[in-house]
């Protein structure tokens, strides 16, 4: 629409502050923003006004320093001509929220929604950082489909343990197995973990808030550069004013997430995560934000683009350094360029800088060759997700980069048999189950053995819980055996360097084949064709079922019924059932509230 005043396209807030057609309105609207000392004059000049979604505070401490961040992006919007309006999000903690933070990033998205549509903005910058507050917020931006752009908070600076980096997350992983094995007290155990955590910012390894940060920019949601550039450094307040500057543009150009958000560009991400080594709690997220989107991604996607792309980062917890020399050393654009280069990317997908993905990575080759490998020289061939299939699940993912030689030579190397293993199961009902009885000589655990834990979906946390990368029981990791398999149908960390096999959907509280798995029965696990079953006759698998699903725990708040009642599975990105039709809905005004 085109205000007849000044000829320039009317822009979504001038309905509620310059309407003539309901001046009553319009001065209901204005009136309580005098209260602070802003002028009607701002509000009724046709200037873009911007949101921005403050994910700082603290109780979200990885995304405080958006708190003070807030104030370059105000300078970069009033600088462009724009008018800033900052408002808080739901605060979504992975590390402390319980029973997990999944239950979130829902509940903050709903949210999230009802601001962009009910007020007026006419654009918004993302404040993202931990894990779920990225997706959470393009799939809100998504829904509504005004202009956005994502500016993430960046990750921590290195950390050092008695002279060994000490990676967020990773170092926990680590520290839990050697603290079992009885070669670490527990002071120094929390030691190493609190040296992992330095300074601002979220994790710094190759976790899940780094992975999503990073495929937001893949995406082509953030301006170039932007995901990777650690917390404390200068280059993060210049990036935030001048995501604040180009927030307003995007309003002046009008290029919205649907402008950017297309097939290719997904699978651009899903390319992007094989090369860095990205957390697998990418692919319910990526899966999400697709949906809401009105993208169709498959499953399938995952391993068809995904699985034969090597691994390019050399980053924890698939390799050895952290965010803070990757970001030096090329940081997302530096990877993106060497796929590129090598025909993995679709270089035509438009972003919002303004350029395509192929312009926007000109000149941005690696500059630190031991951090960022180029394509021909990987550290590893193919570092993708293994989509697996079979008795036990529909769908499940195995997370290749981090397979280590010691586990590929002690399961998947059996002359004849390579990448096939076969394994008695031992069956925990949640996590409380596991901890209780992992170290219970009567389960008979040994190498050979599978660890599997369900009831740690969607519905059965609640939530999809990160429980999956169980260790052995003590007695094996005092023999130096560090890992075994494992299957599950939660998550796990995005630090974690455990291979397991994981969302696996539809979960037992769906009444998915674990559900039916006893302790005792063996698994073929077939990577060489996808399949993973229990070997037990169908006869026995169907007279199991009338045992009924295993129990879990009974809903413990109303959200947490809400969202079990309406929750589809990790496979389909665990999204409100329904809420995927509802799409640019910014296109129609809300209803007047008086």
């Amino acid at each position: 629409m085109t205000d007849e005043k000044t000829g320039k396209r009317r822009l979504r807030s001038q309905d509620w502050f310059d309407n003539r057609d309901h001046i009553d309105m319009a001065a209901i609207y204005l009136e309580r923003f005098m209260n602070y000392g802003i002028t009607p004059e701002e509000l009724r000049s046709g200037k873009p006004v911007i949101g921005i979604a403050q994910s700082g505070s603290d109780l979200t401490p990885c995304n405080r320093h958006h708190v003070d961040l807030a104030k370059r992006v105000r300078d970069g919007i009033r600088d462009a001509g724009g008018i800033p309006i900052e408002f808080p999000t739901h605060p979504i903690f992975e590390n402390c929220k319980r029973p997990t933070a999944a239950l979130d990033r829902n509940l903050a998205y709903l949210g999230l929604v009802e601001i962009l549509y009910g007020y007026p903005l006419d654009g918004v910058v993302l404040t993202t950082g931990c894990d779920k507050t990225t997706p959470s917020a393009l799939m809100a931006a998504s829904t509504v489909d005004i202009p956005a752009i994502v500016l993430s908070g960046g990750p921590m600076l290195d950390g050092w343990h008695e002279g060994d980096l000490a990676g967020s997350g990773t170092v926990i992983w680590r520290s839990r197995r050697k603290l079992a094995a009885g070669t670490m007290d527990e002071e120094e155990f929390l030691q190493a973990a609190m040296d992992s955590a330095p300074s601002i910012g979220h994790c710094n390894t190759m976790g899940t808030a780094s992975t999503m940060n990073a495929l937001a920019e893949a995406l082509g949601m953030s301006l170039t550069g932007c995901a990777a550039i650690p917390a404390a450094y200068r280059e993060r307040g210049q990036m935030a004013y001048r995501t604040g500057r180009r927030a307003v543009e995007l309003v002046l150009e009008d290029i919205r997430p649907s402008h950017i958000l297309s097939r290719e560009a997904f699978l651009n991400a899903i390319r992007v995560n094989s090369a860095i080594g990205g957390s697998t709690n990418a692919q319910p997220h990526l899966m999400a934000m697709a949906k809401h989107a009105g993208v169709e991604l498959k499953p399938e996607d995952w391993q068809v683009h995904g699985y034969d792309i090597p691994l390019l980062a050399d980053v924890q917890p698939a390799g050895r350094f952290l965010g803070e020399r990757f970001h030096r050393a090329g940081g997302v654009p530096a990877i993106m360029s060497e796929l590129l280069d090598a025909g993995k990317l679709d270089g035509n997908c438009p972003t919002v800088t303004g350029r395509t993905v192929a312009e926007n990575l000109e000149g941005r080759a690696a500059t630190d060759r031991e951090v960022i490998r180029p394509y021909r020289e990987p550290l590893k061939e193919r570092a993708g997700f293994l989509v697996l299939k079979g008795n036990l699940f529909d769908f499940a993912i195995m997370k290749t980069s981090v397979i280590s030689p010691e586990f590929r030579a002690r399961y998947l190397s059996e002359p004849g048999r390579e990448g096939t293993f076969e394994g008695k199961a031992v069956v925990f009902d949640g996590s409380e189950d596991y901890h209780r009885r992992i170290n219970d000589p009567a389960l008979g655990i040994d190498e050979r053995t599978i660890l599997v834990i369900r009831g740690a979906g969607p519905l059965g946390w609640p939530g999809s819980a990160e429980v999956v990368n169980m260790q052995p029981p003590d007695h094996l990791l005092k023999r130096g055996i560090t890992s075994l398999p494992t299957i599950g149908d939660g998550r796990q960390s995005g630090t974690a360097d455990s291979p397991s096999i994981l969302n696996a959907s539809p979960e037992s509280a769906a009444g998915g084949g674990l559900a039916w798995l006893r302790t005792g029965d063996v698994i073929r696990i077939d990577l060489e064709n996808g399949r993973c079953d229990m070997l037990v006759d169908a006869a026995e698998i169907e007279r199991r079922k009338g045992d009924g699903i295993p129990p879990v725990p009974a809903d413990a708040t109303p959200w947490q019924r809400l969202y079990r009642k309406t929750v589809t599975q990790l496979s389909d990105g665990a999204v409100i059932e329904g809420a995927a039709d509802f799409r640019e809905i910014a296109k129609t005004p809300p209803r007047h509230n008086h």
